[in-house]
């Protein structure tokens, strides 16, 4: 049987995010399979011909999003919070989790991943505190969004509230995990390793020889680390140092360790991650939510001068939107205002934090995050066929400064069609809202929390 070609013709501008950053007037791409095969303008691609050709005048065409730090499974419990309740976020969504059926994990996920792709997000990172991995990766394989999963193992008590096992034990489910799940739906699912929460949810030794088995397996590990004072004063009082310095101590740096948040840092500490090349995710809709301190104590700038590789996140949907346009947004001006100065963090570099940059954090940028030969076919169309892209004189300042999720109009994963005209390909929308509506309905009452309202519902 023939590979399924697709040919996305004549777009009014192809970012590609190559080395370059070459932008594509009139541009044209052929996939076949899974992969590109040809990039350039309509002309250059004339010849070409496919099984199917999307017409793509009017629409830019970027590499797919790369979210590279969203917990999947709290979409079901959005809105469940009011502001205040986020300083007892954990706690709270703890108990809710820990009442959750698998039938409402696996509607949660699916719908969490479905609103991604929807949003022009084709690669997730999970970095889990579900403990039903099963359930979550048929949601992976029933999207066919690109996932990296894992399970929150630990040897000691920890903030989220799961289960403690023996050293030992809690090795040998990394192990699990990775031999289980890495590398299946033809190869769009890796699993990595995943502490508990930060490096203060698990012993030194835990810690150590977790990121042994990433290094052994070849593949990632990632935690929570830096995001609250706590993190920091737990360092101090343990180990009378701060929590990077401690990692290093460790041994748990490096290329394929991925920090989500990473807000409280010193600048020894930055030195510390430019000298390892450990990764960082920065998730500013979630400290904006829960005033994590971005604004006043954030290094994204200090981080991105010496080299520190840094892509961008959404956190949960129960913290708001998971639209990584809108997340490029605020990346591009937060640090503007925090700074007074418009000299901080351009819109060129939000769309490289959310594509090659991301790409590159976990450890994927030589399959993903650019429109390349040779690379997975993660590609989306936007539709600038609306007013909020106009008069579109400068399209990555429209892209990332005026316009959101709404423009996605198809999204490609590996090749397939996953969203066409703003809608998925594998699941009725509709079938599905009512489902999570159902489903949530049940999970809050059965959790027994309060929905709060400060203002009365008649």
């Amino acid at each position: 049987m023939p590979t399924r070609s697709i040919k996305i013709d004549n777009a009014d501008y192809l970012f590609t995010m190559d080395p370059q950053r070459r932008i594509i007037r009139g541009g044209s791409i052929l996939i076949e399979g899974s992969r590109i095969t040809r990039v350039g303008t309509k002309a250059e691609l004339a010849d070409v011909t496919a099984d199917r050709v999307i017409d793509a005048r009017g629409r830019i065409v970027t590499p797919g999003f790369v979210n590279a730090h969203d917990h999947l499974y709290p979409q079901i419990m959005r809105g469940l919070f009011l502001d205040e309740l986020t300083s007892t976020y954990v706690e709270e969504s703890c108990a809710v989790r820990n009442v959750m059926s698998e039938d409402e994990e696996y509607i949660a996920t699916l719908a969490s991943l479905t609103e991604h792709l929807k949003n022009g997000t084709t690669t997730v990172l999970n970095p889990s505190d579900s403990q039903r991995h099963e359930t979550a990766f048929q949601a992976y394989e029933a999207a066919g969004a690109r996932v990296i999963m894992g399970r929150n193992v630990t040897d000691t008590a920890n903030e989220i509230h799961i289960n403690v096992q023996s050293t030992p034990d809690a090795l040998a489910e990394l192990k699990k995990i990775i031999k289980t799940y890495h590398g299946r739906c033809d190869g769009r699912v890796s699993a990595w390793v995943m502490l508990a929460y930060a490096s203060s949810d698990c012993s030194p030794e835990f810690a150590t020889a977790a990121k042994k088995i990433a290094d052994d397996y070849g593949v990632g590990m990632t935690f929570h680390q830096s995001a609250r004072p706590r993190h920091i004063q737990r360092a101090l009082r343990d180990h009378n140092m701060r929590p990077i310095q401690y990692l290093e101590k460790l041994g748990v740096v490096g290329p394929n360790v991925v920090l989500g948040h990473g807000i409280l840092l010193d600048q020894a500490e930055i030195d510390i991650l430019a000298r390892t090349e450990t990764r960082v995710v920065m998730c500013p809709t979630t400290s904006l939510r829960c005033g994590y301190g971005t604004t006043q104590h954030g290094k994204l700038p200090e981080m991105l001068k010496q080299g520190v590789v840094v892509g961008l996140g959404t956190d949960s949907a129960d913290f708001g939107s998971v639209d990584m346009m809108r997340v490029m947004c605020l990346t591009a001006g937060i640090y503007k205002d925090a700074r007074e100065s418009t000299a901080m963090i351009h819109a060129e570099t939000a769309l490289e934090m959310a594509t090659i940059q991301g790409a590159k954090a976990i450890g994927l940028d030589h399959e993903i995050g650019s429109l390349e030969v040779g690379k997975k076919a993660d590609i989306v169309i936007l539709n600038t066929n609306s007013l909020e892209w106009q008069p579109l004189i400068n399209p990555i300042n429209s892209l990332v400064y005026n316009a959101d999720g709404r423009s996605v109009e198809t999204v490609i994963v590996d090749g397939q069609i996953k969203i066409e005209n703003g809608s998925p390909t594998f699941i009725s929308e509709d079938k599905l809202i009512n489902d999570l509506r159902a489903a949530a309905e049940q999970l809050v009452a059965r959790s027994g929390h309060k929905v709060p309202s400060r203002w009365p519902f008649v």
